[in-house]
């Protein structure tokens, strides 16, 4: 009985790490070259708790790795592992070093949100454009200027947010050095853990039943640029 026990527990713990998924490399670079690496990478898991610093690029994530150099106004992409698989809005978000990116962790109000994908509700059903997705792109604003950031991709499977603690953060952080751009200043600017709250209308949610009428995602506004 026990090895049947043990043996159960291995398949459950299998088919939950394949239902799973991560951002692991980006604009066709090897896996983690450019995109810190972070402890629970193996197994797919999310972060689960908004106020942790596990919120801002995974759980117990680097603060090194290479450097990818991007021109401002590029499209750079993700690769997903496994595909995104749970229903839920896709997010993007930069920050600023205040010199090289390698070695610093991002804390304080410095991150500012470029992009986001939320709902489609339309007849009384929920969809997600970002479902199946196997790579998530986003534009570089052309506007920033030159320096040292990081530029964080976010999603959040929404499949048990119906309780607290329930939403799950798929996170990963790349490492980018922005050639040209402008002079603008990006606004607002947010720390993460601090953007988020458990009880976020965004994040506690039950998608399910009764349909909602309409979703916001969490965290600050997108800048416009």
């Amino acid at each position: 009985m026990k090895l049947l026990s043990t043996l159960v527990c291995a398949v459950l713990a299998a088919q939950q790490a394949l239902a799973h998924y991560r951002f692991l490399g980006i604009n066709g670079s090897g896996d983690y070259e450019y995109i810190r690496l972070y402890q629970n990478s193996n197994s797919n898991g999310p972060v689960t708790d908004v106020s942790s610093t596990d919120i801002r690029c995974h759980l117990g994530a680097a603060t090194t790795t290479g450097t990818l150099t991007v021109a401002a106004g590029d499209t750079v992409t993700f690769n997903v592992f496994n595909g995104i698989t749970h229903p839920g809005p896709l997010q993007f978000y930069m920050a600023k070093a205040p010199g090289s990116v390698n070695g610093w962790d991002g804390s304080g109000n410095v991150w500012f949100k470029i992009a986001q994908s939320g709902a489609t509700i339309s007849g009384g059903a929920i969809s997600w454009p970002s479902s199946g997705l196997q790579k998530a792109s986003v534009k570089i604003p052309s506007s920033i200027s030159a320096g040292e950031y990081l530029l964080r991709v976010e999603h959040i499977a929404l499949h048990s947010a119906g309780s607290s603690g329930g939403a799950q953060f798929y996170i990963s952080c790349a490492q980018l050095k922005v050639t040209g751009g402008g002079s603008a200043s990006p606004s607002p600017l947010v720390a993460l853990p601090g953007a988020y709250s458990a009880s976020d209308p965004g994040i506690l949610i039950n998608i399910y039943y009764p349909v909602p009428t309409s979703y916001t995602p969490p965290g600050p506004a997108v800048w416009s640029g």
